[in-house]
């Protein structure tokens, strides 16, 4: 009897520890498609555009550079830019990623000209990419949206689009970006 007490807790615990190891993760987890998804931008990239006059300065016409990599990892993408235009020459940097708990790609930039960081959420369809945000500049409430339409691997144009309190959306810069081969 206790034999068989003894042997029945040997195969108990042997279960519990197969168990237990098949439930143990299998190390760090990996980015997925919506991560891989990114890879479009990777690279360096030249890109002009016509901002339009108003709230956010002074309208004409803005050039610029920026390379864009993996960050460590694999989940994320920084590009670094500088550019000129209406303003002046500006620096800046910007960081993409996904956030799998809300299923939306995010944005987080700054840049040297206005020193406000900006955030966005965003989603991808086929080729277009959709962000929206909002804050405060001046006081005012500002809400934004930005398309990109990726017209081939190395190319995409986007529209940029504000509303200030409420009000009309306007265009507040159009262009087009290529990547440098």
């Amino acid at each position: 009897m206790a034999k068989r007490i003894f042997v029945g807790l040997l195969v108990t615990l042997f279960m519990s520890a197969v168990a237990a190891q098949a439930q143990a993760p299998a190390g760090p987890p990996k980015p997925g498609a919506e991560q891989k998804r990114l890879g479009v931008f990777i690279g360096k990239w030249n890109g002009s555009g016509e901002m339009k006059p108003g709230p956010w300065g002074p309208g004409g016409k803005t050039t610029w550079t920026e390379t864009c990599e993996w960050f460590a990892g694999g989940f994320s993408v920084v590009c670094h830019s500088d550019s000129k235009g209406p303003m002046g020459d500006s620096k800046g940097l910007f960081i993409l990623g996904y956030n799998t708990e809300e299923k939306k790609y995010v944005y987080f930039g700054i840049e040297s000209t206005m020193g406000n960081p900006e955030t966005s959420k965003g989603t991808v369809q086929e080729n277009t990419w959709n962000w929206v945000g909002e804050g405060k500049m001046g006081g005012k409430m500002v809400a934004s949206k930005f398309t990109i339409i990726e017209q081939s691997a190395d190319t995409h144009t986007f529209k940029a689009e504000g509303s200030v309190d409420g009000g009309p959306w306007s265009v507040t810069m159009e262009g087009k970006a290529t990547r440098v081969k």
